[in-house]
């Protein structure tokens, strides 16, 4: 709800165009109205022996930047994903309807971080226990999701899931949606790396950095360094 509100006067702009589709064809209005960049952001193609691994698990502002300071990994993409809309925008994610979730798109090289470790990462950088919710955010867009491309990423999941319930790290049972992976939307350009180009933005001083920080006090071995 929190960000949610932060974007309300930016949806005010663009609701007469809502239905922006894959073109996206308001953007450059919007642009110019608001200084963001509304165009999608392109999705790298994975490099040779390159792996690709898709989460959702709340505002994708901190998880992306959670995922790009991890060793192994070499690019992240925020976008949304779960749902049945064709290439929606923020805003239409946010207003409902979709069924997708902020998601993160996670590019890695898997002689350097393993499935797993990523699935550690995953249940630990969020609360897996809220249902569609994380923190001040609330909605069905803020639900945590751990897609699988293959069977044994489902089982990988399951066995994670099972681990961190037995080992009672949270005091509630885990929520998190297991589903196979369908489609990924990468989100506007303007979403893209924004802990690390708004350091001063209210929300990311305020839920993004404490969030991150808890995380990188627990596994620092995991960061690259300078992270």
């Amino acid at each position: 709800m929190m960000k949610r509100l932060f974007f309300l006067l930016l949806a005010a702009v663009g609701a007469a165009s809502c239905d922006a589709g894959a073109s996206n064809p308001v953007a450059a209005a919007l642009t110019q109205t608001d200084g963001r960049d509304h165009r999608f952001a392109e999705l790298p193609k994975p490099l040779p022996g390159e792996a690709v691994a898709t989460f959702a698990s709340g505002c994708y502002w901190c998880t992306e930047h959670v995922f790009e300071s991890l060793k192994g990994v070499r690019t992240v993409v925020s976008g949304h994903s779960g749902g049945t809309a064709v290439s929606p925008t923020y805003e239409q994610v946010y207003r409902g309807g979709t069924g997708h979730a902020e998601a993160v798109q996670v590019y890695y090289d898997p002689k350097v971080i393993s499935f797993p470790t990523l699935l550690r990462v995953f249940f630990v950088q969020h609360d897996p226990t809220t249902l569609n919710r994380q923190g001040p955010d609330a909605g069905d867009e803020y639900r945590s999701i751990a897609f699988y491309r293959t069977p044994q990423e489902k089982q990988q999941i399951e066995a994670e899931i099972k681990r961190v319930t037995a080992a009672k790290r949270y005091a509630n049972a885990i929520v998190t949606q297991v589903v196979p992976f369908k489609v990924f939307y990468p989100a506007e350009r303007y979403h893209q790396d924004y802990f690390k180009n708004n350091p001063n933005d209210p929300y990311v001083r305020n839920v993004s950095t404490p969030r991150f920080n808890k995380f990188a006090k627990e596994f620092p071995q995991l960061l690259k360094p300078g992270a």
